[in-house]
């Protein structure tokens, strides 16, 4: 049978090749193009320099510092940012709509406020840090909180809709075939929020990475121990060498961009098993 071929129906609203355009237009000048200077700007040192640069023993020890703690920072607000969110959506108590609007705090707070007051807060004589028995400031579990503070808001506002949205019915049925609470909260909750709860991971994961203004006062950078891989980029530009510096921030973008592919693909793999399934 001979297919019979069919013109594709206009859309009701006209304009996709203008707006397209436009939208390639804006992403080319505000992420492809300033990305590709990193690279360009690397192009000019040889590779025997530029694996010298990033295999110093300072830099490999600032992206151990970096990447760990933005992965426990990570972690930390997945497991307390679905806590929070389901509390916000399940629950009436007064004080709810506070608590919601504190939430979205570290995204109107400039980081170096809160980097300055954490300090404040966690050094050994700090309204908190005095009554601890180990040191938090200027360790990496202070970078960790920096981080895990600046993150939190990712977590919770891409699981919060998901949950409004989850109809409880699900969960009564549930009961009613005999699972107990925590069955119906693992085989109906979890498969529903997981592949948002995994993208507010990705989204806290990379906002930690790349964070300067909350660490730095909190961090202490002391080289080889909490010195963080953005400190050293900072070092390098200010000493003039912006090869050096270009070329570390390469290594990041591209340890970020793997990890985020990672990350894009286990939660692309979660939404087929749990959701479709």
């Amino acid at each position: 049978m001979a297919k019979k071929w069919r013109l594709k129906k206009h859309s009701i609203l006209p304009g996709f090749g203008l707006s397209l355009g436009f939208t390639m237009l804006y992403l080319s000048l505000l992420v492809l193009l300033p990305l590709s200077m990193i690279f360009i700007n690397t192009s000019s040192m040889g590779w025997s320099d530029f694996w010298a640069t990033v295999t110093e023993p300072r830099v490999i020890a600032s992206y151990k510092v970096s990447f760990g703690t933005a992965f426990a920072a990570a972690c930390i607000n997945l497991l307390f940012g679905v806590l929070i969110a389901w509390v916000l959506v399940r629950y009436s108590f007064p004080g709810k709509r506070i608590i919601d609007g504190l939430v979205d705090l570290p995204f109107a707070l400039p980081t170096a406020v809160a980097g300055i007051a954490l300090t404040t807060l966690y050094t050994e004589k700090g309204w908190i840090g005095q009554f601890l028995s180990f040191k938090v400031a200027f360790t990496p579990l202070g970078i960790t909180i920096a981080l895990t503070f600046i993150g939190l808001p990712f977590v919770v506002r891409m699981v919060q809709p998901v949950l409004q949205n989850l109809e409880r019915e699900m969960e009564e049925a549930s009961a009613i075939l005999g699972a107990n609470r925590f069955q119906t909260f693992v085989r109906v909750i979890v498969p529903e929020i997981l592949p948002a709860a995994m993208t507010g991971f990705a989204l806290a994961f990379a906002r930690a990475i790349g964070e300067y203004g909350s660490v730095v006062f909190i961090a202490g950078n002391m080289p080889m121990k909490t010195e963080i891989t953005p400190l050293i980029i900072m070092t390098k530009l200010e000493q003039y060498d912006y090869a050096a510096a270009t070329a570390i921030g390469a290594v990041m973008l591209i340890f970020s961009f793997v990890i985020l592919l990672f990350i894009n693909g286990l939660q692309w793999w979660t939404n087929r098993k749990f959701v479709h399934n």
